[in-house]
């Protein structure tokens, strides 16, 4: 029997190892798989807490429903029918001039589909309105290198977007720095708009128009889903899929190549396990330590890819003490405010049942690369933050009835500018390991569904090299 040992017990590597099942199961093909994951518990960034009739989100609460993966799989795990979507309040908010502020109607993360609701609103001063009025008279970008989104945006559409509306709202989704971040690996639409229509807003109309043509008969799902008892549903259900094939507790500590027609060893504190291919689904860093000694320039390659910090903080209200009820689902804080949060979301008004009637769930996040400084406090401290933002920017003055911190250390990629030629190099060089494919978020992707299509396709690879030898084996 052939064997694989996934490396990491995050979504990738939990989609890696269920994806296996499934193709040894449909080609009849026995083919044994082994999950190693270093800590007590799986799904990475996804972390759910029930907690008197509170669900608690602690890392990642919902997926975008446009990138098929995530449904897909929990259509095959038989929980499609946990899907939920979000509520009837839609609105984001951005903390300007340190109130909230509705983020004008239409605007996409760094662009409107429409001029009118930027014009009306009192985010931007009059100069950046009118900076903002020429983008579709601008000439297109001739230069086919990357560009960091900040040069993008400010290039595109004036600095006063960036700093106001853009750079919260991509620091909500990479807790990282604009001017650092490549638009073409993390926001590749709004590059593909100016390419082909010449400008993001002329652009953002013309895909508005097909959507709704495509659309008329009405969309099944809205743009974010979640499980109604929490995003550990999909972990628990792969983890029941899978079975004794799962170890916690066991890290990998060492990798050893194959030579001729050996196996692969892979070293933990519990003795060395040989396997006929690997999926690593571990971190960068991680994955290079594991690699370095017969791959080294790999290693130096994984090794670029940086990541960034953060920590939630969860903290349950009675309704009766906000003295108006949130009207979004959260907001989003620019660096220029000097504040302590960089976002906040309703989880109670996100989705129906996270918070028992009359309370009001929500979280704050804290860290990333422009607040690294925030990551050096303790717990208490963290909420202290948490409590005086709330009161400065919600009015909400009384104890929370319930918090929660959760840290997430050096757990999110940082897509620097020249990512996607990195994951090439990356990608070609762990190509020539035979039977060994890497997974994960430091990629292709840091979503949820990115990170299920990531595993996916590692477990593809690593088939289609097992196939081939079971074919030899027979000849």
């Amino acid at each position: 029997m052939k064997q694989v040992v996934v490396i990491g017990g995050g979504i990738a590597g939990l989609a890696a190892a269920y994806r296996l099942t499934e193709l040894a199961r449909e080609h009849n093909q026995p083919i044994g798989v082994t999950l190693l994951e270093r800590s007590r518990r799986l799904g990475g960034p996804i972390q759910t807490v029930h907690e008197d009739g509170f669900v608690i989100e602690c890392g990642a609460d919902s997926f975008i429903s446009e990138k098929p993966w995530a449904v897909e799989l929990a259509r095959r795990l038989g929980i499609d029918s946990e899907l939920i979507p979000t509520g009837e309040s839609r609105r984001t908010m951005v903390v300007c001039r340190g109130r909230l502020t509705e983020v004008p109607q239409g605007f996409n993360l760094m662009a409107p589909v429409n001029l009118m609701p930027v014009l009306r609103s009192p985010i931007l001063s009059l100069r950046g309105k009118l900076r903002l009025a020429i983008e579709p008279m601008l000439p297109r970008r001739v230069a086919a290198e990357d560009e960091s989104i900040a040069a993008f945006v400010t290039r595109r559409m004036g600095r006063e977007v960036l700093e106001r509306l853009a750079q919260p709202l991509a620091a909500g989704i990479y807790t990282g720095d604009p001017a650092v971040l490549s638009i073409e690996a993390t926001l590749p639409r709004f590059a593909e708009l100016e390419s082909h229509y010449g400008s993001v807003i002329r652009g953002l109309k013309a895909v508005q128009k097909k959507t709704a043509a495509r659309s008329a008969s009405g969309a099944r799902w809205s743009l974010f889903l979640s499980f109604r008892h929490g995003m550990r549903t999909l972990v628990d259900a792969l983890a029941h899929a899978l079975g004794n094939s799962i170890r916690l507790e066991t890290g990998a500590q060492s990798l050893i190549a194959p030579a001729a027609d050996a196996k692969w060893r892979v070293r933990t504190g519990a003795g060395a396990i040989e396997a006929d291919a690997i999926v690593c689904a571990a971190r960068a860093p991680d994955a290079a330590a594991l690699v370095e000694s017969f791959e080294a320039d790999l290693a130096r390659s994984l090794r670029r890819i940086g990541y960034s910090s953060a920590a939630t903080v969860n903290l349950a209200y009675k309704m009766s003490d906000f003295p108006r009820m949130p009207q979004c689902f959260g907001f989003v804080v620019p660096a220029a405010e000097g504040r302590e949060i960089i976002a906040g979301s309703f989880s109670s008004l996100k989705f129906p049942g996270r918070a028992p009637d009359g309370f009001i769930l929500m979280r704050v996040f804290m860290g990333g690369v422009l607040q690294r400084r925030m990551m050096e406090r303790g717990d208490e401290q963290l909420i202290a933050a948490a409590r005086h933002e709330i009161a400065a920017l919600l009015g909400v003055n009384a104890a929370p009835i319930l918090t929660r911190v959760a840290r997430w250390s050096d757990s999110m990629p940082q897509y620097a500018v020249g990512h996607l030629n990195l994951v090439s190099e990356i990608e070609q060089r762990a190509a020539k390991l035979s039977g060994f494919a890497l997974a994960g978020a430091a990629y292709r992707g840091v979503g949820l569904p990115d990170c299920i299509r990531s595993g996916e396709q590692a477990a593809d690879a690593v088939w289609s090299y097992l196939h081939s030898t079971l074919r030899q084996s027979a000849a």
